[in-house]
């Protein structure tokens, strides 16, 4: 029993005096009071952990200067300036705790880490990239870059691209002619048709279209005698040499068993388009490449004195960065030009 007037004190708790006696109730203290000892259990869920994700704007710097290997391409392909991508960077280093480039060099080295770290990113952001560019083109249409020699492009490609359209209408392939060969995982290229024989570094490459080098010219140009030796008939007109295969009348000669054409008096070109234009106005007899003079074969703008050609050993395939899943779209474009090439 606790008397009027009496203090009682809790530890940590500010002492509470209770009123003088009242006639009738007990001065006992309230069991609420010991509440404060001894709180209810938090009854209420834990809170999730927060995804592990690190800066996007330091992730982004990371991936440019990790494809671009200088901090300098990186920084121009961003609109930053160097040193704020080398402060991303070191902000996701610092994140990560590891080391993601040797800094003891020129360039942007990629330590173990880093290229463990670009490989795992790098499909990652090109999808995101990919989605990005389908939600806000006006057309709603899947963006794929493809990397092709304009010859192909002009000759080939670009005749179909109307049944492309029809038969892939969510698809907008963006053409890029070109013979330079692009690095296709630093320039964001899906696919590229490459000639060549097939092996390039850090490329997947899959046959397409194999190549034919055959003489032609305007009909009428050369008329052929009866059991006339092919050097013999090649004595009596121009030669036409693309400066860019310099050898590729030796080369056809040799795969009939026949000694090189004299080239004394040829006029030398450059480019297959040009060899093929003066050809096909009546200046001279030149070797065509197949599928590239299938069109003007099949028009009759030039014929073939010598019959069917002869393989060149190189072919035309079709490449994509190697471990770089491609997306939807590009596989469905892969497709159509296997089905397109097979078909030719």
């Amino acid at each position: 029993m606790v008397g009027s007037g009496q203090v009682l004190r809790f530890k940590s708790l500010a002492p509470v005096r209770y009123p003088a006696r009242i006639a009738g109730a007990s001065l006992a203290a309230p069991r609420a009071s010991l509440n404060f000892l001894h709180p209810p259990p938090n009854t209420s869920p834990m809170p999730e952990p927060k995804p592990l994700l690190p800066p996007f704007a330091a992730l982004r710097a990371f991936h440019a200067a990790a494809i671009h290997e200088r901090f300098r391409d990186a920084a121009a392909s961003l609109g930053l300036t160097e040193s704020a991508v080398s402060h991303q960077v070191r902000r996701l280093e610092d994140f990560l705790r590891t080391s993601l480039f040797d800094r003891s060099g020129a360039g942007a080295r990629l330590t173990e880490a880093g290229r463990r770290y670009l490989d795992q990113i790098d499909p990652a952001i090109r999808q995101l990239q990919a989605a990005t560019e389908a939600m806000i083109r006006p057309t709603g249409r899947s963006l794929v870059r493809l990397t092709v020699p304009p010859s192909l492009a002009a000759t080939w490609l670009i005749p179909h691209l109307g049944a492309f359209e029809a038969e892939c209408p969510a698809i907008e392939l963006a053409l890029v002619p070109t013979t330079r060969v692009l690095d296709l995982r630093r320039d964001q290229v899906d696919l590229a048709i490459r000639h060549g024989k097939g092996a390039w570094p850090g490329i997947e490459a899959a046959f397409l279209l194999g190549e034919t080098a055959l003489p032609v010219a305007a009909p009428g140009y050369l008329t052929l005698a009866p059991n006339e030796p092919p050097l013999a008939a090649l004595a009596r007109v121009r030669l036409i040499v693309n400066a860019r295969f310099p050898n590729e009348w030796e080369e056809w000669a040799r795969a009939r068993g026949l000694d090189p054409p004299p080239l004394a008096g040829a006029i030398a070109l450059d480019g297959l388009e040009q060899t093929l234009q003066v050809a096909e106005s009546g200046h001279g007899i030149a070797i065509g490449r197949r599928p590239l003079v299938d069109d003007r074969l099949a028009r009759g703008s030039v014929v073939a004195p010598f019959g069917a050609g002869d393989p060149t050993g190189a072919a035309y395939y079709l490449c994509r960065a190697a471990g770089l899943p491609p997306t939807a779209a590009a596989r469905r474009v892969a497709e159509w030009l296997h089905t397109r090439a097979a078909a030719t």
